[in-house]
């Protein structure tokens, strides 16, 4: 009787984890980019990418770019166009303040209705920077808050000379994450979700952490 040949053992197919992408679209020039620019060299697992405007109507504005950069990417919950495995974990970002601009309230529900992650903060992005060195918990404006910002970091100029050392900052990123998720329940037990000082940046920097250690794992 002829000996039955055993199959050859099929080699299992790597399939090596994509970089996510996270399409950030901000208001500021200076400070914002300046931050993410840092979290790209310390996160280098996840790609990063910082579209900014200075165009008047934000957050407005910038949510409906966002918006629309989403829908062209197929990234949108009204898309219909098909992605392809090194998409289906991207993320478009709206990062915005609620400063005194108009239709910030709206600017949010525009973006959650199509899918795009909003990182916002009340009064501003500076309120963020300060929770890496500070428990801060006052309903300030934004002059008073950008003020107490320079008084932690002397470098600071709000009017975008000098940046703080965001690079330093960012190792202390997981501290600010707890303080800001701290000031949002205190908000939320307020009646006040979007009221002042929060912000939701942390969201965004949580996300991008878990991004880049999955890429990592997947090494």
């Amino acid at each position: 009787m002829a000996r039955r040949r055993t199959p050859p053992l099929k080699r299992r197919r790597y399939r090596r984890e994509p970089k996510r992408r996270f399409i950030i679209f901000c208001e500021g020039k200076n400070t914002e980019p300046a931050y993410f620019a840092a979290f790209r060299r310390a996160y280098s697992n996840a790609l990063i990418e910082v579209t900014t405007i200075g165009a008047a109507g934000v957050p407005l504005t910038l949510a409906k770019l966002a918006a629309e950069r989403a829908r062209s990417l197929g990234l949108s919950r009204r898309s219909r166009k098909a992605l392809n495995s090194f998409e289906e974990g991207d993320h478009v970002w709206a990062a915005f303040d609620r400063d005194i601009h108009p239709n910030f309230n709206e600017a949010v529900t525009m973006c959650e209705q199509v899918g795009v992650r909003v990182a916002r903060s009340n009064p501003c992005f500076e309120l963020w920077l300060i929770l890496h060195e500070d428990d801060y918990d006052k309903p300030d404006g934004r002059h008073v808050v950008q003020a107490h910002l320079k008084k932690l970091r002397p470098e600071y100029d709000k009017r975008g000379a000098k940046m703080p050392d965001c690079a330093d900052l960012v190792t202390r990123v997981e501290e600010a994450e707890r303080r800001a998720e701290m000031q949002l329940t205190r908000r939320e037990d307020e009646g006040l979700p979007y009221g002042p000082p929060s912000t939701t940046v942390g969201h965004l920097t949580r996300a991008i952490q878990d991004a880049a250690q999955s890429a990592s794992n997947a090494t």
